[in-house]
């Protein structure tokens, strides 16, 4: 299984929406860009079969990359 990085992340999210992960910040209000809760709950699913420690109420409730790659880095630092 391939561990998580911040850029697949990336990828995934700008694919979800239809953008070039260019456009995608680690800032960026996810929710403002056009993410609604059936693709983060889609997106948490993916991110969990790909072996990350992360529940869609924890992504709720900050719609930031930033924000997103925290809890998936403190999940795989945990493991190491």
């Amino acid at each position: 299984m391939t561990a998580l990085s911040l850029e697949s992340m990336r990828a995934d999210i700008a694919r979800m929406l239809h953008e070039s992960p260019d456009d995608i910040r680690d800032d960026d209000n996810l929710m403002d860009l056009g993410l609604d809760s059936m693709r983060l709950m889609k997106l948490a699913s993916q991110w969990r079969e790909a072996g990350a420690r992360l529940e869609f109420a924890d992504l709720a409730t900050d719609a930031t990359l930033a924000h997103w790659w925290s809890i998936v880095a403190r999940g795989q630092a945990r493991e190491a």
